[in-house]
């Protein structure tokens, strides 16, 4: 891959590029621009239309550069590359800092906001947590005999979720909402990046996605339930600073971050990752642990 982009740099006027890879799909040349490679054309537009939007609403997104001809991206061996110019700051790492969580809940609010001018201006996939429960998660956990999920867990959250999901506000997420994905600089958000998984779906999911995940941070010590709980608070009472949640969104907090965990638990059982399945798993029983502790939270 390297190769490859050493021969498409110039279609940018990079004539000279240091390379080093970020993750699977992106690289970071000359400390100023991220090249992300696509297979699927759709999704890479997808990507270069939010991201043209949210910059038309001055929404700290990276800027795309653009290839001599003029193209927002340039196609090679059956690929596609989008280069952007890196955006200042870095991720937050230090899970503890609930002022870090609150700027989190805050910055999600305000992503949300911009989603919903986005949501005037082009399409996108409607997908629901309740279909995917009913339906590939089910599935999933039923092949697997109900080992990492029991069935009669399954059924409460899916249940639980049915009861209120039509109630539940719906609109564009960004979706893989997590620390990694929002850039902060001198203590003030710079960026968000990452808008590949984005969809139409219930609100509250990024809210409830990112809580979920910070009990899945690989550290050192893990965060303690008063720790995690404190950072609970403080990203909904952030959030609702800029974006109240319905009475609704709230008492469904504890149900979707359920769900999520389950989603992922049947995603790794599908993927015959039985080690992450029961990580997930294990996510949920802490969950499942704290539904009193965060009633107050309604």
């Amino acid at each position: 891959m390297e190769e490859i982009l050493r021969q498409i740099l110039p279609q940018w006027g990079i004539e000279d590029g240091r390379l080093s890879q970020v993750y699977s799909t992106a690289w970071e040349v000359n400390d100023s621009w991220i090249i992300k490679v696509y297979d699927d054309l759709q999704q890479m537009e997808r990507n270069i239309k939010i991201l043209t939007i949210l910059r038309s609403c001055n929404i700290p997104v990276a800027e795309i550069l653009s290839a001599k001809t003029g193209e927002k991206y340039v196609a090679q061996a059956g690929q596609y590359f989008l280069a952007t110019r890196k955006l200042p700051g870095s991720n937050i790492v230090d899970l503890r800092d609930e002022a870090a969580a609150r700027k989190m809940g805050a910055a999600m609010a305000r992503l949300h906001q911009a989603f919903l001018r986005c949501e005037k201006e082009m399409d996108f996939w409607d997908n629901s947590l309740l279909g995917e429960m009913q339906g590939w998660i089910r599935e999933n956990l039923e092949k697997n005999e109900w080992q990492i999920v029991g069935k009669e867990e399954y059924q409460k959250a899916a249940e639980s979720l049915g009861r209120i999901y039509d109630d539940l506000p719906k609109q564009l997420i960004h979706r893989d909402v997590h620390f990694g994905n929002f850039l902060f600089h001198e203590g003030n958000l710079s960026g968000y990046i990452d808008f590949d998984l984005s969809q139409r779906n219930i609100r509250i999911f990024d809210v409830c996605y990112f809580l979920a995940g910070l009990l899945a941070e690989e550290t050192e010590e893990p965060l303690t339930k008063e720790e995690w709980l404190g950072n609970v608070q403080a990203v909904t009472c952030a959030y609702e600073g800029i974006s109240p949640l319905t009475k609704g969104e709230k008492a469904a907090i504890p149900c979707v971050m359920e769900c999520i965990e389950i989603l992922f638990a049947a995603y790794y059982v599908g993927m015959k990752d039985m080690k992450c399945a029961q990580d997930a798993a294990q996510i949920l029983g802490l969950i499942q642990s704290c539904e009193k502790d965060l009633e107050k939270y309604k």
